[in-house]
């Protein structure tokens, strides 16, 4: 690596050729197709098995670790212009807005299912004649909690909109999920300001309560999935109303996952001293995924709870 006294600022800084982008590939490939095995050996009542999808996670975590120090040590060095530091801002705006189309295609299903596919099992309209003469007895009701056919998707006991949860502390969940995630976002607003003010503690302080509600979040989620599975038999099996509801929010979660995985690297790299008022796009770009991961939350809690 060329040191920061070799570097020519009044050029775009090309950093030098490596094998990161070809590791990672592979590592998410066998991350998915891993995760696409289990799926399909649990939907035919296999035991699937976690092995190939933790290999690739060990692999697509130690390339990022590696190659993300990478960056962070050729920004220490002063390698980054401000040309450089351009594209990292459009390069962030490019990729939050691949993570936004990522959700609509997700809530455009869900509006898909919701106003026109059960409608037409039900036997509304033209479209709806198959319905009528296959499952005349089914009820064109969201959330399907009675599926046409019952032999092939198991019926789930109830939904996970309030207040039809089985227990009481499990309704607000949603809620509570809710409220804590908004206020991260302020605290992460509050780490942004205390980086523009120079306040080291106040910066460290607020961060590191951000990173805690993320995985208190994460914790009730996860209350929230066991409630679905032994109380309520909510599983992707569980037809329409199963599969959206645990493809939206597990996407989610996931996001909330990477999302306070990032901040806490930002914990760490206040802590040892990194970020001024001046050089600080790294923790705003983890604040601008936050606020997104968050917004889709908002979302997720008017359509999929709520409505």
């Amino acid at each position: 690596m060329s040191s920061a006294t070799e570097v020519d600022n009044s050029i775009y800084y090309v950093p030098e050729r490596g094998w990161y982008p070809v590791f990672l590939a592979f590592g998410l490939m066998v991350l998915v197709t891993g995760l696409g095995s289990w799926l399909n050996e649990t939907r035919a009542g296999e035991a699937g098995s976690w092995t190939q999808s933790l290999i690739g996670l060990a692999i697509t975590s130690f390339v990022l670790y590696c190659w993300f120090a990478k960056v962070i040590s050729e920004n220490a060095q002063g390698m980054n212009n401000a040309m450089l530091n351009r594209s990292y801002v459009w390069g962030m705006g490019w990729f939050i807005f691949s993570e936004v189309m990522f959700f609509a295609a997700f809530f455009g299903a869900l509006f898909y299912v919701r106003a026109l596919v059960v409608p037409w099992m039900g036997g509304e309209g033209d479209k709806g004649l198959t319905g009528t003469y296959l499952w005349p007895e089914f009820e064109a009701v969201w959330p399907v909690i009675s599926n046409p056919d019952p032999a092939l998707f198991t019926n789930p006991g109830n939904t996970m909109a309030p207040p039809s949860t089985p227990s009481a502390w499990a309704t607000y969940l949603p809620f509570l999920n809710t409220v804590i995630l908004l206020s991260s976002s302020v605290t992460v607003h509050f780490a942004h300001t205390a980086i523009k003010q120079e306040n080291r503690t106040k910066l460290i302080g607020w961060l590191g309560f951000t990173v805690l509600l993320g995985i208190v979040f994460l914790g009730l989620q996860v209350a929230e999935y066991i409630v679905a599975y032994r109380d309520m038999g909510l599983t992707l099996g569980s037809g329409i109303y199963g599969s959206t509801f645990f493809l939206l929010t597990g996407f989610h979660g996931f996001h909330v996952t990477m999302g306070t995985f990032i901040l806490l690297v930002q914990l760490f790299r206040a802590l040892k001293g990194h970020f001024s008022h001046k050089d600080c796009f790294g923790f705003e770009a983890a604040s601008w995924y936050w606020h997104f991961v968050d917004v889709v939350w908002v979302g997720l809690f008017i359509f999929v709870y709520v409505l």
